[in-house]
């Protein structure tokens, strides 16, 4: 099932704006689904390298499930979802086509 979003798009002559509903391709939502991942996995490594620091600055024993518990709180609170990330190019899509009428 693809990906789509609405958009209010308003116009002079009416005060209630109008909903687009703006679809995104298998390509496109595979892409950003990728760029997700990608995103989602440096933000882990950077959790996991944070969590490390914590340890290291608290003299805590790092052992490695506290760690890792560690790192997935710090990654829930920074990570970005795919959601996000198809919102964002169903939104750009939407502006690129509204931007030219």
């Amino acid at each position: 099932m693809a990906f789509s979003k609405s958009f209010a798009k308003t116009t002079e002559k009416s005060m209630y704006p109008k909903w687009v509903e703006v679809f995104l391709t298998a390509e496109e939502e595979r892409e950003e689904e990728k760029k997700c991942r990608e995103e989602n996995i440096k933000i882990m490594r950077e959790c996991i390298d944070d969590a490390r620091k914590i340890f290291s600055n608290e003299k805590l024993r790092g052992y490695e499930t506290s760690l890792m518990s560690i790192a997935i709180a710090l990654f829930e609170k920074r990570a970005s979802h795919a959601v996000y990330w198809k919102e964002s190019k169903a939104k750009d899509k939407f502006d690129s086509k509204n931007s030219k009428e």
